[in-house]
Formats: C-alpha cells, sequence, structure tokens
C-alpha cells in the first residue's frame, strides 16, 4: 500500500470539543486535534466512556461539536447547514454500526440500495453496481433474502455493502465486529482490509478490541475524551 503520507488530507479537527449538560457539563471530547489523510486505515481505541463513539458521531457529521474546528478537504463543515451535511454524509460517507441497522422488512438488496433511494441516483448503472457488491462479498445467493434470513455476518456485510455502494471517501465502523463471534470477525475484518487495498477508502474502525486495532495502519487511542497516543504501524510488520 502507498504510504498515507503523500494523500491529501480528508479531514482535519483543531480543538474539537463535546460537551453535554450545562449544570453539571460533562466533556466527552477535550480539544481533539487529528488529520485523517485519504486512503488511510486507521482505528480508534479506547475503553468505554473515552469518547470514542462520540468523536465518530462527531466526525461523521452526525453530532455538532460544541466547540473548535472540522474541515472536510479544507472546508469548515461547522459552518454547513443541516441539509448540506445530509447531502455530505450520503455521498461521501458510509457507515457500519455494531448493530447492522439494517430494515427488517426489505431485502440484503433492497437495504444495499437504500442509500442511492435516499440520494436520488438509483439507476441500472447504480443497482448493478450493489448487485456486484452483494456478489463480491459473498451474498450473490442471499441478495433477496431479509435479514431474519440471514446469519449475523452475513448482515454485518450487507451493511458493509450498503456503505460503500455510493462509492464514499470515507467509511466510519463502529465496532463492526463487535457482535461476532471470533471467526466471523477475523473474515469481517479480512473483508473490510480487502476492500480498503482494493479501492484505497478511508477507513476509521472504533473498536475496543486491541487485537483487531493492531492490524490497522494507525491506532489512535483515546482516554477521557483526549487522545494518549497516534501511532503508525512500521512498514513491513
Amino acid at each position: 500500500m502507498k504510504s498515507t503520507g503523500a494523500n491529501p488530507e480528508l479531514l482535519q479537527t483543531e480543538s474539537l470539543t463535546k460537551v453535554y449538560g450545562d449544570v453539571q457539563p460533562v466533556y466527552a471530547l477535550k480539544g481533539i486535534n487529528l488529520t485523517i489523510r485519504q486512503g488511510e486505515f486507521l482505528s480508534i481505541i479506547g475503553p468505554s466512556g473515552s469518547g470514542k463513539s462520540t468523536l465518530m458521531n462527531v466526525l461523521g457529521l452526525l453530532d455538532k461539536p460544541s466547540g473548535g474546528s472540522l474541515k472536510y478537504l479544507g472546508e469548515e463543515s461547522v459552518l454547513w447547514s443541516e441539509g448540506r451535511k445530509s447531502r455530505f454524509r450520503n455521498a461521501e460517507m458510509g457507515f457500519v454500526f455494531q448493530a447492522h441497522m439494517l430494515l427488517p422488512e426489505f431485502t440484503a438488496l433492497e437495504n444495499v440500495l437504500m442509500p442511492l433511494r435516499i440520494g436520488k441516483a438509483l439507476n441500472d448503472k447504480t443497482a448493478a453496481k450493489a448487485q456486484e457488491l452483494l456478489k463480491r462479498i459473498g451474498l450473490g445467493d442471499r441478495m433477496h433474502h431479509r435479514p431474519g434470513q440471514l446469519s449475523g455476518g452475513q448482515n454485518q456485510r450487507v451493511a458493509i455493502a450498503r456503505a460503500l455502494v455510493n462509492t464514499p471517501k470515507i467509511v466510519f465502523a463502529d465496532e463492526p465486529t463487535g457482535a461476532l463471534d471470533s471467526q466471523t470477525s477475523v473474515a469481517v475484518y479480512e473483508l473490510l482490509r480487502e476492500i480498503h487495498q482494493d479501492e484505497q477508502v478511508t477507513f476509521v474502525i472504533v473498536t475496543h478490541e486491541q487485537a483487531l486495532s493492531q492490524k490497522t495502519d494507525r491506532v489512535i487511542s483515546l482516554l477521557d475524551g483526549e487522545i494518549r497516543e497516534d501511532s503508525k504501524r512500521a512498514e513491513g510488520r
């Protein structure tokens, strides 16, 4: 894989904060300074309550920061309208959650097509891409099954395909293997790595699993809402 140091900056934060409550404020994020470049494959790790999911939600424009700067491709997203944020999320971001968040009444294919419908980008070409994604992740013969007819690992693969169908610049994965057994977890991780290497999509994986984080190229460790360590994997490791 090419060094991410040569790649342009995708997002950058400066003194990013998130505070909950007024009378007894809780500081979930305390002055986060972070740069993520296009094509990185990194993890954010920390114990429960460290702020890692809060950081993902703020970076993913799902929640507003209380202060500081959050730029995407050099543009200050804090100034964007809610409509602009929503359009950017749909067009440029993908999300994979621990609870796959699939709609139970729709088939795997229909779930994958949902971002295209929302973004009014569904056509023969994009529908064909959705089917190809499901075939690529080993669900070509399950695309017309509903989530209740699929295993946990299969549903998580559907969620990954849904996150990728719009060809996003960045995918946020929040505990993507947390609800899976160890063997299925390894398979899901390997799928994420394969997609990253093939497509050079930026992946930000939020996890409490040390074993998973150590397989990523960069590890950002959070504790009490602060970045305590930001390390890169040595070449060839």
